[in-house]
């Protein structure tokens, strides 16, 4: 039976919303630079990485709802959520920073096994966070108006980090790579350096932005439910044609949010060119970056006194 659940406190709001400013960082950092990283910096063929892309996608679209399952069955005195929030974000935040300190020597079949290895394991342990983080809002809300404030807020700190990482990661690692690897390292070495140490910068932030959610954020309630094995699950998602186009369709976002996200930076530096590609990128992205924030802080609140959520939706 549900205990009674409390009115929701400022620090529980304020240590969710920072779980998800480091979540959206990680994210971003991978979405937006994995194919940059490894293609432009690293010299991985571009149809490579556009294999080891497409794969990583559709695997998720099965890794997810096992990794519900997984959720589901857990039974800890922490309850069924933290435990993999805290697991997933660590080991995750490790890959991370092994995915963008790729080895300079690595060459040939050595390189496309480590970035194809690393960044499949990546999309599995952010799943492994990534489905709690979301799962757990019940657990500790009322429904109603609370629950969806509270997915609002998180959804806005979200999009700050993931401006954050679009306006400032180029800059940072520019400037990075520069003071660390010297004034007189190549132009490669010093994108190597500066993407190794803001992963590790971003992997370090993303720990105790989490630490601080797992402390913050207490589960309140425990409603014990059937849950479908994994062999169950599989076979009724090849029976039911319904399920197996929402599979196919999150395969599709999934592939489509990546392109888009990964070639704004070659956009730029191809396409306008120059030796300022890096300026104007950093200007688009902090526009594009406020306007997000703005859009999910002020402009939806707003839209959401007249319309539901699935009209803004469909409209959006």
């Amino acid at each position: 039976m549900a205990e009674e659940k409390m009115k929701l406190t400022g620090s529980a709001k304020l240590g969710y919303g920072l779980g998800a400013v480091g979540k959206d960082m990680v994210y971003m950092l991978s979405a937006s630079y994995i194919l940059y990283y490894y293609q432009d910096i690293m010299g991985v063929e571009a149809w490579i990485m556009g294999v080891i892309l497409l794969v990583a996608r559709v695997f998720d679209a099965f890794n997810d709802p096992i990794m519900g399952v997984l959720v589901a069955k857990t039974k800890t005195r922490w309850g069924k959520f933290r435990p993999w929030l805290l697991i997933g974000t660590i080991t995750n935040a490790i890959i991370l920073y092994l995915m963008f300190a790729c080895p300079p020597t690595l060459q040939g079949s050595g390189l496309v096994a480590y970035a194809a290895a690393f960044y499949i394991i990546w999309g599995v342990t952010y799943t492994m966070m990534d489905i709690p983080y979301w799962s757990m809002i019940p657990a500790f809300t009322e429904g109603g108006k609370e629950r969806e404030g509270l997915t609002t807020l998180a959804r806005s700190c979200a999009g700050v980090g993931s401006a954050l990482i679009s306006i400032f990661a180029i800059l940072i690692v520019q400037a990075l790579g520069k003071n660390i690897a010297g004034s007189d390292a190549t132009a490669k070495m010093v994108e190597i350096t500066g993407f190794k140490y803001l992963a590790l910068i971003v992997a370090i932030l993303f720990v105790v932005f989490i630490v601080i959610t797992c402390i913050t954020v207490k589960e309140k309630s425990s409603v014990d439910m059937k849950t479908a094995t994994v062999g169950e699950m599989f076979k009724a998602l090849i029976q039911n044609d319904q399920a197996m186009t929402v599979t196919v369709a999150i395969v599709l976002i999934n592939c489509s949010i990546y392109i888009t996200s990964n070639l704004v930076i070659y956009f730029f530096k191809y396409d306008f060119g120059g030796a300022g590609w890096r300026g104007d990128y950093t200007l688009f992205s902090t526009f594009g970056g406020g306007i997000q924030i703005l859009a999910m802080m002020i402009l939806y609140p707003v839209l959401r006194k007249f319309f539901t959520s699935l009209q803004i939706y469909f409209v959006s």
